[in-house]
Parts: structure tokens; sequence; C-alpha cells
């Protein structure tokens, strides 16, 4: 009998029986976040060292973060994104006041040159900023306080306090791109597209050079200098002029490259250095430190496969000597990524960045689409700071597949979900790097799997009856944000259904929907059910199977098209009661949003569908989340977007129904809420995520209209989505559009978590049901207990559980055909 099976799994931990008490206070806010993952994987920028500190490491991303090291990677942490946001140009610029730090900001829709007095803390925007948040460059003198400069699309300004106000010293109606900038004293030199730019005056006047050697149609795409002595040398990448200008993305274009060359100033033209460089071996960065005129690094990509190349010169660029020997990993210790790894070395490519400690010409750094490396001793050795140390991999050996790796904070992928197998087996969905599964609870994580190879995971799901994951998954990455909401940029993509039955570590397909999937869905009410949202224009939809036990031979069938919907569905939720439940997301034209998303319900099994939008979700509705706490499951909440481009648009914010749809109350204004999950150990606790807003929390979302307040602890713009884990949970997990996974603890520090499960072999009847005695319980408090075989769908097993003697005391009759069921009482 099914009893007599959970005793014996009991006994052997292969069936749960968990009790969870949920008391009021208990739960506290998070205000420590440990990063989960493999690390790397996205494109980071503007590496720059801190000359003060030989340890500090900056690297910025195009995901907004500004990543910070102190050890010089061993370890990062991300900058508040309160006070500074990354992108390309972000490049912390040094004074002579450690404490005095300057840097473009990309925080909004604004790109600001920005300040800090107090060592990169707090950040404040330049008063004067002359480009009205439209920066491209900034360069500070390094032995000065007060003395920057600032370029927007056409101009070059100079400050000399501060940045309080600026003069305008240069204009280049076609575009001025500023390749870089050295300064020694009253005389300021800065390679741009219109040529060498010199002052001689203390930046009261700028001219260009007549110096001559680079030819016509060649301009700088980077631009270095150094001083020994009273000699300057000054070295410049050149590029065709045709692919040099402001918001220039280098990626496109290394074999633009036409040429390093050096000058020695006052001595001469520049001279052409390709010496030692190969035909087809296209630099597109320069770096030197201050003090070393004779050692620079060249760094770009090979123009016939897309690996990054890395050269250095000890004689002034007499001839160069490669430095990045990457066949066979001759002198790099990897991570996951290198010759014959995870990923090989065209994963990331050529290089987004080359930086040199400003007073050390050995120590170096680079960044490219995926990872960063460093050396301390000259480019002799390199090595990948993306990864725990002790992990990373042996020089002159190839990467091996399938190893598992420690997070050290450099997580700048897009993770959209994460699913328990058990409480060691962890599967998470990402965008480009796939997904990535962990053995050991969450510690490590790794490429340890075959069957997946989609660029990304969007979800995935247990079943709660045989346990099988099953997954969505996309050949196009970051689905229904700001880049992928027209037909366009989505019918060409390609995605599968996927199944696993050995906790993610092998994937077979189960349906081929020839389109993306970005959501599936299991049916309580029929083991053999599954529910697919596909997106394609004309083809897009909800599709379901009711013979999944076949595997690859299963069939599938579509549902009837919800009123209003243009092939861009999204959530979908089966209710105990059979209704379906879904969410279609933003939908564009090239010039505006169609009012073709939404909320919608099916009573006859998607033969029709009602539409249950509240008017603002018509344009851009994310997920929808049942209320675990309902047992009616008539609560949902919904994470609206505003949108752009045309009107109307919707108001954001997270929306509540308690009637399934039939009202709506939006309760907060904040502009673009994603989605929401319910505390598990306190029902009025609820957090959500937003687009660029972070994490948010409320502790009496149960009221009318609840109160909310920013996490500011949680330190990414873009939080995805939340998870408790259903092993331990007082665990939350993160995840984010970029900032990959974070977690913290729901539990003040020192207090423990009410719960102890009390069961002997009397307890366990062999009738179908199960009595248990939860403990801990408050002397004479009412309780309420519901019970789960999934952690995400309850039901009510009883009310008013009195407890006695501190013990709670229940009986759930339907416990039998369960391999696993969990149950929760909260005092009422």
């Amino acid at each position: 009998m099914a009893m007599k099976r959970c005793l014996r799994s009991l006994a052997a931990f292969e069936c749960v029986l968990a009790i969870l008490l949920l008391s009021r206070g208990q739960a506290a806010q998070p205000t420590q976040w440990g990063p989960k993952g493999a690390g790397g994987g996205g494109a980071l920028f503007a590496p720059s060292f801190n000359p003060f500190n030989a340890g500090e490491l900056y690297v910025a991303c195009d995901m907004s973060e500004v990543f910070r090291s102190t050890n010089f990677g061993a370890g990062w942490i991300t900058s508040d994104f309160g006070q500074i946001q990354g992108g390309r140009n972000a490049i912390m610029q040094f004074t002579s006041d450690p404490k005095v730090i300057y840097c473009v900001d990309y925080s909004g829709d604004l790109i600001t040159p920005t300040k800090s007095v107090d060592g990169g803390a707090t950040w404040h925007q330049l008063a004067g900023d002359p480009t009205g948040g439209g920066a491209y460059a900034l360069f500070a003198d390094s032995g000065s306080t007060n003395r920057i400069i600032v370029s927007d699309y056409s101009n070059l300004y100079w400050s000399t306090n501060g940045g309080s106000s600026f003069a305008s010293k240069y204009s280049a109606a076609a575009g001025l791109y500023v390749a870089g900038a050295f300064f020694d004293g009253t005389n300021i030199y800065v390679g741009t597209s219109a040529g060498l730019l010199v002052s001689t005056d203390n930046g009261n006047t700028f001219a260009l050079s007549s110096v001559g050697g680079i030819p016509a149609g060649q301009v700088m795409v980077s631009f270095a200098g150094a001083k020994q002595g009273t000699a300057k040398r000054f070295f410049c990448v050149i590029w065709s002029s045709a692919d040099v200008f402001p918001g220039l993305y280098v990626e496109s274009s290394y074999t633009s490259y036409a040429g390093t060359y050096s000058l020695d100033w006052g001595q001469g033209n520049w001279t052409l250095r390709n010496s030692g460089i190969p035909a087809g071996y296209n630099p597109a960065f320069v770096a030197m430190a201050q003090n070393d005129i004779s050692t620079a690094y060249v760094a770009g990509q090979q123009s016939t496969i897309d690996y990054p190349i890395l050269y250095k010169t000890i004689n002034g660029g007499t001839n160069w000597q490669n430095s990045l020997l990457i066949t066979n990993n001759l002198n790099v210790f990897t991570g996951w990524a290198g010759a014959s790894g995870d990923r090989d070395w065209s994963y990331g490519a050529g290089a987004l960045g080359l930086a040199v400690a400003p007073n050390d010409s050995s120590k170096v750094a680079y960044t490219d689409l995926g990872f960063a490396h460093v050396s301390t001793n000259g480019g002799a050795f390199w090595k990948q700071v993306y990864v725990n140390v002790a992990d990373q991999n042996a020089t002159n050996a190839v990467t091996p597949k399938g190893k598992f790796y420690h997070s050290i904070g450099l997580e700048n992928t897009s993770c959209w979900g994460v699913t328990w197998s058990d409480s060691n087996h962890i599967v998470a969905g990402y965008s480009d790097i796939k997904g990535i599964i962990s053995a050991d609870g969450g510690n490590t994580w790794g490429f340890g799997y075959t069957g997946h190879n989609q660029n990304s995971m969007y979800r995935c799901v247990k079943h709660p009856v045989t346990g099988v994951l099953y997954a969505g998954t996309s050949s196009i990455h970051d689905m229904y944000q700001s880049t992928h909401l027209t037909d366009a940029t989505i019918d060409g993509g390609a995605g599968l259904v996927l199944f696993s039955s050995n906790q993610g570590v092998t994937w077979q397909t189960l349906y081929n929907a020839g389109h993306p999937v970005i959501w599936v869905a299991t049916d309580p009410n029929n083991a053999n059910r599954l529910y697919a949202s596909v997106i394609h224009s004309t083809a897009g939809g909800i599709y379901v199977s009711s013979n999944i036990q076949n595997g690859a031979a299963s069939t599938w069938s579509k549902l009837a098209n919800p009123p209003r919907t243009e092939g861009h569905p999204f959530n979908m939720h089966v209710l105990n009661d059979g209704i379906l439940v879904c969410t279609y997301s933003g939908r564009r034209t090239t010039t505006a949003f169609t009012a073709s998303s939404g909320v919608f319900v099916s009573t006859n099994a998607g033969t029709s569908w009602i539409d249950r939008s509240h008017t603002n979700m018509s344009y851009w509705t994310k997920d929808l989340v049942i209320d675990p706490n309902d047992a009616t499951q008539n609560t949902w909440y919904v994470g609206v977007f505003s949108g752009w481009g045309g009107a109307p648009n919707g108001l954001g914010g997270l929306y509540r129904t308690t009637n399934r749809g039939v009202s709506w109350t939006r309760l907060n204004s904040l502009d673009r809420v994603t989605s929401c999950t319910i505390n598990p150990l306190n029902a009025n606790e609820l957090y959500l995520t937003t687009e660029t807003q972070g994490l948010w929390g409320s502790t009496n979302i149960t009221a009318g209209s609840p109160s909310f307040f920013q996490v500011t602890s949680y330190p990414f713009r873009q939080p995805e989505r939340i998870f408790f884990n259903p092993y331990k949970l007082s665990e939350m997990w993160v995840t984010s559009f970029g900032n990959g996974i974070k977690v913290a603890s729901t539990v003040s520090a020192g207090s423990s978590l009410p719960g102890t499960l009390k069961v002997d072999a009397s307890s366990l009847k062999l009738n179908g049901s199960v009595s248990l005695v939860l403990q801990q319980g408050t002397p004479g408090a009412a309780y309420a207990v519901w019970a789960s075989t999934n952690m995400t769908n309850w039901t009510s097993i009883g009310t008013n559980n009195v407890g006695v003697n501190g013990a709670v005391q229940f009986s759930d009759t339907n416990a039998g055909g369960f391999g696993r069921r969990f149950y929760r009482s909260q005092g009422l």
C-alpha cells in the first residue's frame, strides 16, 4: 500500500514529509547576498587598476554592473546600482587623491560624467555636465583632482574645477571619437578620430598636432602614453575612419585594423610598429603604464577565427611578441572556458577592454565577450578571474568539460529560473550559456549535462509525481525584454521542450516546437499532461500534450488563441479545479506596442478564453503568480511593465485580484514589475522584481493597501524572479537579467526556524492517511495547516488546529499515493 512505501522511503530519505511552522515576525529582510553560479559568460568592458592599491581592479558590464575586486580578481562585489551603473566606457579614472575618482555612469537612459569623493562608495553626477546626459568618454588627470576631459558626440570639454563647470575646447560636426588621453602637467595630449589634440597651456587651448605619419582615411581607435624622465612616448591603434565613431561596437569591426603606431614626442612623425603582429591579427586596444615608455600591450581578435590576441613590446614597439598563448592554454590558467573546455576561446572572442596598472607595467587585465583575465608578471602567465582560483585549470593542458566551479561574484549573465530536483541537484536556466547544474546544493556549478544545446533555457519544472524535469528552451535570448518584442526579432527562432529523468544530467527532446518555448506547466489533475508556451506571430500560442509519458513520441496540439493576442504567450498555470490561466506578454511593431497582452482564463480546457486583463495589462504583461496561501486559488498577483513609443502603453506596477481576474487592484506605482513571490515563512511578506528599480518587498501584502520598501542590500537593478529553497525555506534565491543568481537569508542571525517534526511508526497509518505532530507551537494558539506535493500548489487540510502544550497535531486522510508530501502550518 501507499503508506507502507512511504514509511519505508522515509527511513531511506526518498520520501519527504516536511512540516513548516510559520510564525509571525520570524522572517527578516535579507541584508547580505552571496553569488551562486559558474561565473562569467557575459560581455565585460573597461578594466581599470587603482594605482593606490595594487589589488584593486574594476570591470564594467553592458548589463549595468560595475564589478570591483580588492584582491586582484580573487573575489568580486557588484557596486550598488543606485550609485553607479556600468557600460562600455565606464573606465575608472583615478586622480592624485585615492578618494577622488571619476567615471562615466550609465544609470537610466542617460550617460553622465560622475564623481566619487569617498573612494567609490558613493557617486554624484557632475554639476556642470556639459553633455546633457550624452557623455561618450571621460579622462582625468592622475596628477590632480580637478582636471578632467569629457566628450559628447561632437565636442571635447575641459574642466579645471572637478566638473563644477566646463568649457568647450574642440568640435567635430561629423563626430569626435576620443581614443585616450595623457596628462603631463601643463601639457595635455588627447588621441581622437580628428587627430592628436594638444594643449601646452594647461588646457586653455587645444589644437590638432601637425605631426604626420598616419595615412589618410585611418584614425585612432585607441591611444596611450607614458613618460620616463623627459622622454614621452605615445602608442595608438589605427582603424579605417569609416568604422570609428562615438559609440562604436569594437566587436563588429576588428578587421578595420590598419596598424599600430608609436610617436616619440618632439622626435618626428608617427612610426608604424607592426613587426611581430601577424597579418589577420587585429588589435583594437593599446595600453601602457604611465611610467614605462618601453612596455606596451595591444589586444584584439584574429580575423579568421574568433579568438583573442594579446601582444607585448618591451622595446618601444620595435617588435611585438605573442603574450596570450591560447593553443592548448599554454600560459593561461583557465576557468570553464578555454581550449577544449565547456566553451572554447571563440566564446569570449576578441578583447573588449585592456588595462595596465598606471604605475606597474607588469600588471595587466583584458576583458572580452565572456570573461576577464589578468597577469601579474608582464604577461608571462595569465589567469582567469571569474571562478575560484582553487578550481581553475592548469596551464599547458586542455580545459576539462563538465567540471564544477565556485562563483567568486563575477556573475554577468541572465538567469531566468532555478529548479530543485532534490536538496542537492539544482538546474538553473540562463540566456547565452544555456544553463548550469549543481550537484551539491548550489555550492558549485557546471555544464556537466548533455542534450540541451539551445541558447536559452527559460523555464524548468519538476513533475510533482514522477520527478521528471521538463524545460522550455529557445535559440533566441532575452525574450520579452526591450530588445525582443517584435515579430522580426523572434519569428526566426527555434525552440524545444526537453525532459530529463536524471536530475538534469541528460536532456532529451520531448517536443520540437519549431519556435521559441518560454514556459512549461504541469497539470495537477493529469500526470500525463504538459502545457508549453510557444512564441511565433502566426503559430504561437499555448500547446498541450496529454501523453508525455511517451517521451519523444508524445503528441501535441495547439489550444485556441485568446482574444486580442498575437502569438506572444508567456506564463501558463493549471488550477486545482482544472481552470487554465495564462499571460501574454509584450509585442511591438516598429513604432508602438500592440494591445495583444494580458491575462486570460479558460474554463473549457482551452477551447475558448475569457479576457481577464486590467486595462493596463493590454500592452506588456509579465509573470502571474498564484497566492499559495489562498486554498481557493482566487488570489493572483501580476507584474506589469509600462511601454514606450506611442500611447497608450498602460501603467506598470504590481496588480492583485481576489476573484480570478474579474477585478484588479494596482498595489504600487513601480514603473515595471516582472514577478513576485510570497515568503513561505511569512504569508504577509512578499518580494517583487523590477526592470531598473531593483528588488522590493512588503511585510503587509495581505492588507488592502500594502506598503512597499526597496531591499537596498540587493545591489543589482534588474532582478528577475525570486525562489525560496524548498529544502531550506529561509534561503531566498534571486535570479536576474544580467547578474546571475544571488542568495540571502530571511532569518536573522541567531534565530532558529521552528518546525521540529516528531514522527514515530504509530503516527504513519497504513490506510492512506498520516497523523503527525508539529512541535514548538504556541500553547493555546490556533493554527491552519496546508499540504502540497510540489511546494507550489497548497491544499488546506484543516484550520483552527489548536496548539496544546506547545504541539500542533493534525491528520491528513488523503496522504496515500504520494511519493512526496509537504506540510506547513501558520498561526492564525
